[in-house]
C-alpha cells in the first residue's frame, strides 16, 4: 500500500494506492507521518491540482475503491454526473432501476452508497443532493460539500 497527502484548499487529502490503482481519497482523517508516493499518486495529485485551478478532465488513471459491486455500480454512475451539475438520489435510484432491470430502488439504497464513496471528489458524491436541489449530509462535512459544488459551479467553462 502506497499513501501520500495533497494538500487542498478544503484540507489534507489522504490518497491511497495499491501501486496499480487509487484505492482511495479520504479527508477529516489523520494523515499518516510516513508517506510513500507511487505512479499512481503522482497523477493523481495532478489530476486534484487541475480540478482546484477550475480545470477539470476525465479521470485517466486507474481506480480501485473497495465496496459490494451494487456500491461500485453506484460510484459508476456518479462519474457519469458532468462537472458543475447535480443529480438527486431519487434520480440515480431511477437510473440504477433501469441498469438492473427494476420497476423502481430505494433512493436510501443509493444514499448508504454514495455515503460509502472511498474516492472522495474523483468519484464526485459531493455532486448528489436531495430532492428539489436540497443540500444533504456528507461524510466530510456540509461545509466542504458546498465548497466543492460552488467551485464548480463558478469555475464552470
Amino acid at each position: 500500500m502506497h499513501c501520500d497527502v495533497y494538500e487542498s484548499p478544503i484540507g489534507a487529502l489522504w490518497l491511497t494506492s495499491d501501486g496499480k490503482a487509487l484505492t482511495k481519497i479520504v479527508m477529516n482523517r489523520e494523515v499518516p507521518k510516513d508517506v510513500a508516493s507511487d505512479p499512481i499518486l503522482e497523477r493523481a495529485k495532478q489530476w486534484l491540482d487541475d480540478y482546484f485551478r477550475g480545470q477539470p478532465r476525465n479521470v485517466d488513471f486507474p481506480l480501485a475503491p473497495e465496496g459490494t459491486a451494487f456500491q461500485k455500480m453506484v460510484w459508476q454512475l456518479l462519474l457519469d454526473i458532468p462537472w458543475g451539475a447535480v443529480s438527486t438520489y431519487g434520480d440515480l435510484a431511477r437510473d440504477m432501476a433501469r441498469l438492473l432491470g427494476k420497476e423502481k430502488m430505494s433512493a436510501q439504497a443509493i444514499g448508504q452508497a454514495v455515503g460509502a464513496n472511498p474516492i472522495a471528489i474523483l468519484i464526485p458524491c459531493h455532486r448528489v443532493v436531495g430532492a428539489k436541489g436540497k443540500l444533504t449530509g456528507y461524510a466530510y462535512g456540509l461545509d466542504k460539500k458546498i465548497w466543492l459544488l460552488d467551485h464548480e459551479r463558478n469555475d464552470c467553462v
